[in-house]
């Protein structure tokens, strides 16, 4: 078996490709490439790994014929192309844990230093000037932090800030009261946070909803004095705004480590008394850089080598232990998609795939991921279930999700239906004990039948002798039965047909089966 070959294109610890290495990976580090020079050689590699300087574009990624994965040892993936990446089907992940600690570490430093003036002090002092009485700090102990994302870094900040004995409002959209009171903040809406706090900082990313989030009108509404930190993103911040404030003091201070424009080589706001800035240091520290770049060899070694899935941007997670257990139900669900898709795949409009039983006690995206990967294939062979989302969200598909905790015939069962111009069409499938998709149900009619190679499906009027002439056609155009499925709604009614074949069957096959007495329906299928 082929070893999956990885490029590091940025500068990382040396520890990163000897991971690779140890789990079974080849890896080349070949750094400072220009764009063109990486679109030479980009082509060879199943990984690529990197840091802030490799651009990744759509160009890039047009010539990366064999990529699988791309993966940032930071959390910032502003230098790549997501959209094209999950159009191309391949995996961008990120490290959002690793420099945690670091970037929490540096708002703290930040607000001390906002504090107590420490930069102009220092400035001054070895001026020789010795300002002993110009500059008169406040205490941080007793204040009020007001923390805007209280996610991983803003949770860390705001344990810090407990123990030095300060309160914290935090705003976040997703925090939930049990989470604040576990943190021992307390929770308010943006506009009380403002109101309350004696610094500000910032712990989200920059989105179209948190773009601004502290606009001219939201710094208004902060309280006079208020010292403001922002560690996170650029564009959090209207620098303009915050200008403004500082020289009329309603603002007392401020600290950014990052900027709209970077690398910031001007800005309103350099020279301004009471503003300190650093260029982007919050993750720059020694343990900060191992750990990302460990993290993300790590997992994309787990994606090349075992399928498991960590902190992917563009599809759901799938851990190393997570992916036995899915595995069979993600080939389930392929095969279930790729049927529906294949026996209804004109005029689509809405799918939802319903799991239960043992199925609604797994995570769902990686089955919803698998099903489009399946149904999607009708449209591009290149598909797989990175663009599967991607592809049926561009074709205007509405998909749903539907846990069952309900107790069915099976022990575990996927559904999946799909609305057509026609109405709604459905199949379901199980797996048996030893992990063996088996398709159940097909529009309604109960049928047992594995989905392998090629098969051909027949709609039929039940009737005696329907399956003679069937098998008598195929013998006399050479064409082997492997294995014979048969469903009806009731006798003499409508009745399914699934035949696999040990070959493809020609259109002149499939003309002739039409003319078969009782034939609705027939078409080839491929698994």
């Amino acid at each position: 078996m082929t070893k999956p070959k990885v490029l590091i294109s940025d500068k990382m610890d040396p520890n990163a490709a000897a991971i690779f290495r140890e789990r079974g990976c080849e890896v080349d580090e070949i750094t400072g490439l220009k764009p063109e020079e990486l679109i030479a050689i980009i082509g060879q590699y199943d990984g690529l790994a990197i840091r802030s300087s490799t651009k990744v574009t759509k160009e890039i990624l047009d010539a990366a014929t064999n990529l699988k994965v791309v993966g940032r040892a930071g959390i910032g993936v502003d230098n790549v192309d997501i959209p094209a990446a999950s159009a191309k089907g391949v995996v961008v992940m990120n490290t959002p844990f690793g420099n945690s600690i670091t970037t929490a570490e540096h708002a703290i430093a930040l607000m001390f230093a906002l504090a107590r003036q420490l930069p102009e002090a220092n400035a001054q002092t070895q001026a020789g000037l010795w300002p002993k009485n110009g500059f008169m700090g406040v205490e941080v102990t007793g204040k009020t932090l007001g923390l805007i994302g209280a996610g991983n870094i803003g949770s860390i900040v705001a344990s810090r800030a407990l123990g030095l004995k300060m309160k914290v409002v935090a705003y976040d959209p997703f925090l939930t009261p049990e989470r604040a009171v576990e943190m021992g903040v307390e929770k308010a809406d943006l506009d009380t946070l403002l109101a309350k706090a004696d610094f500000i900082t910032l712990h989200t990313p920059l989105t179209s909803e948190t773009r601004n989030i502290l606009s001219a009108e939201n710094l208004a509404k902060t309280k006079k004095g208020v010292r403001i930190i922002n560690c996170a993103r650029g564009g959090l911040v209207d620098e303009a705004a915050l200008k403004d404030l500082l020289d009329s003091g309603h603002v007392a201070g401020a600290a950014l480590d990052v900027f709209v424009t970077e690398p910031a080589k001007e800005s309103p706001l350099f020279g301004t008394p009471n503003f300190i800035c650093t260029p982007h240091l919050g993750a720059s520290t020694t343990e900060a850089q191992v750990n990302v770049a460990l993290q993300v060899a790590e997992q994309m070694a787990d994606y090349l080598v075992t399928g498991g899935v960590t902190n992917a941007l563009n599809m759901p997670s799938l851990s190393a232990e997570e992916a036995p257990k899915l595995r069979p139900y993600m080939a389930l669900a392929e095969k279930l998609g790729s049927l529906v898709g294949q026996l209804a795949h004109d005029n689509l409009t809405k799918i939802a795939i319903e799991v239960e039983g043992a199925a609604a006690q797994l995570n769902p995206k990686p089955i919803t991921g698998a099903v489009l990967a399946g149904l999607m294939k009708q449209y591009s062979q290149s598909v797989n279930m990175v663009n599967a989302p991607f592809l049926a969200k561009e074709r205007g598909l509405d998909v749903r999700e539907v846990r069952h905790d309900r107790e069915g015939e099976y022990r575990t069962l996927v559904r999946v239906t799909v609305g057509t111009s026609q109405g709604e069409r459905s199949v379901a499938g199980t797996l048996f004990g030893n992990g063996q998709a088996r398709l159940v149900e097909i529009f309604g009619i109960g049928i047992e039948a594995d989905l392998d190679g090629d098969m051909l499906y027949i709609v039929n009027t039940d009737a005696p002798g329907f399956i003679g002439s069937i098998g008598t056609l195929l013998g006399k155009t050479g064409i082997n039965i492997g294995t014979f499925h048969l469903g009806r709604r009731e006798a003499g009614g409508e009745a399914v047909l699934l035949l696999s074949v040990d070959s493809p069957v020609s259109e002149e096959v499939l003309a002739e089966a039409r003319q078969v007495q009782g034939v609705r329906i027939v078409k080839a299928l491929k698994f």
